[in-house]
């Protein structure tokens, strides 16, 4: 059996479980896993540590110039983010990064920048990839469409975890407020807004495990892969 390689494109809410989800599609069909909220994590540590002026269109675009972002693959087979050379998955992931991520992902150079390299990754096709726009302005014609969302108060407790998971102690009301005003800053931004594709299929990730959204994306995948019979020549 033939199968075609598609790209499958996976958006929704933070903490709903989307890259976690990305990771394990991909390792399943042996795809390519991007993941776009590192990408604009990278983007934001850069401005923090350069201290680039948000509201200066010529500093981003100079700034922009200057960034370089790459994923590989370490001992573990986990994808890690790439800085300018250097590995930064632990430092994107920190509190500092998350409150000030949505304010930068809002900058139409800083999009335009984005979604340019991101399109040249799925080329080649044969790739997950994860965000808040990829299947409405990254890739609207992805072979597969995936919309994940949760309740608040389960996506704050998930977030708190893998904090804590990276020796990160943080109270829960700030986990909440954090995951709410990048929600609002997501979902009413003027350059690519969050927002459900029409002809995505909607995760409610509350009440189910992850290898249980996983087997479904897997097999919704599968059967869009499966190469259509040639016609019969009569």
């Amino acid at each position: 059996m033939n199968l075609r390689k598609i790209i499958i494109a996976i958006d929704g809410y933070s903490a709903c479980g989307k890259s976690t989800t990305a990771k394990a599609v991909a390792a399943a069909l042996g795809y390519r896993y991007i993941d776009t909220g590192a990408m604009y994590r990278a983007v934001t540590l850069y401005v923090l540590d350069n201290h680039v002026s948000l509201t200066n269109p010529r500093e981003i675009i100079k700034a922009l110039e200057q960034i370089h972002i790459t994923f590989k693959v370490n001992s573990k087979n986990v994808t890690e983010t790439y800085l300018n050379g250097l590995n930064v998955e632990k430092e994107i992931r920190k509190m500092r990064v998350s409150n000030n991520v949505s304010q930068v992902s809002t900058l139409k150079e800083i999009r335009t920048a984005m979604v340019d390299q991101q399109r040249r990754m799925g080329k080649e096709r044969g790739i997950v990839m994860d965000g808040r726009d990829i299947g409405t302005v990254v890739f609207p014609n992805a072979e597969l469409k995936l919309f994940m969302t949760a309740d608040m108060m389960v996506r704050a407790i998930r977030r708190q975890q893998e904090l804590l998971e990276k020796d990160q102690m943080v109270e829960l009301d700030k986990v909440v407020e954090n995951i709410r005003e990048r929600d609002r800053i997501d979902t009413t931004r003027a350059e690519s807004p969050l927002r459900q594709a029409e002809d995505a299929v909607v995760i409610d990730t509350t009440n189910i495990t992850i290898d249980e959204q996983v087997d479904e994306a897997v097999r919704m995948a599968l059967s869009i892969m499966v190469e259509p019979k040639a016609a019969t020549l009569v």
